[in-house]
């Protein structure tokens, strides 16, 4: 049962504001993200320039929420082990490293997979 007082949809729609305020301090802030968002921008633009299909789509529709998504997270760990612990710490460096390394993957990933799309269409 919900224990906040207010209705259901007022608390779910204050939370989707939270979160929409949450991706705007992320592009606004952060130039990790802001490069992800460019990208993010470029292949939108080259998918309706290749008129990529619906499947296509899809795949690169998911690529750039998964690493929009990872970046926000990789951003969110640096900023609580930074505030945690402020000066180096080799634990709190593995952390960062593995969190790096999972936006790492998923850029990866949609690389190899903007490959798959746009190779064919180019060349």
């Amino acid at each position: 049962m919900n224990k906040s007082k207010e209705p259901l949809l007022i608390n779910r729609l204050k939370s989707v504001k939270y979160a929409f305020k949450g991706a705007v301090i992320l592009i606004w802030t952060e130039s990790s993200v802001q490069i992800q968002f460019v990208i993010a921008i470029l292949m939108t633009i080259a998918g309706f320039y290749f008129q990529i299909s619906t499947m296509e789509w899809i795949a690169q529709i998911l690529c750039i929420g998964l690493i929009m998504s990872i970046e926000g997270l990789n951003t969110a760990v640096e900023k609580i082990s930074d505030f945690v612990h402020p000066d180096y710490h080799k634990l709190i460096g593995r952390i960062k490293d593995v969190s790096a390394g999972a936006v790492f993957f998923a850029a990866i990933t949609a690389i190899v997979i903007g490959s798959i799309i746009y190779f064919p269409k180019i060349f």
